[in-house]
């Protein structure tokens, strides 16, 4: 197993972008590991150096994993350098498309709420009418 970096210069972007997100799920999860064994197990009588002893070691081991995976691995890395590539060729939509097609998805919804009302009360009126359930007025 290679220390160095594979693909060094291809996908990075991608890379720095996992990178973070892995980070961020290392601080979270190495946060909560040391609030589940803030009262369990005490490493010289002070709850503080528990917590900090189980994080360190939980970032290492799981930052290890993430190096591994985001710099080391050869299938792993490929497909990040073959998502940043995908992803330069996307057509991605203007401001105006899309605000155009969020007016139109708001303005779709409340035209079907109102359908699914007057519908809701036309058949409320046919059943109280019908007996079958009673007008709460």
């Amino acid at each position: 197993m290679a220390i160095g970096i594979y693909k060094r210069g291809q996908g990075y972007y991608t890379r720095v972008v996992s990178a973070g997100g892995f980070g961020l799920v290392i601080l979270m999860g190495g946060y909560w590991l040391g609030e589940q064994l803030s009262g369990v197990v005490q490493i010289a009588g002070e709850p503080v150096y528990t917590r900090a002893v189980a994080f360190i070691i939980f970032a290492a081991v799981f930052g290890s994993i993430a190096y591994y995976l985001i710099g080391v691995k050869p299938k792993f890395v490929d497909f990040l350098v073959a998502t940043e590539g995908e992803m330069k060729k996307v057509n991605w939509s203007s401001r105006r498309e899309v605000a155009g097609s969020t007016w139109i998805v708001i303005s779709m919804t409340i035209f079907i709420a109102i359908i699914c009302f007057l519908w809701d009360l036309l058949y409320q009126w046919i059943f109280s009418t019908a007996g079958v359930l009673e007008y709460v007025r």
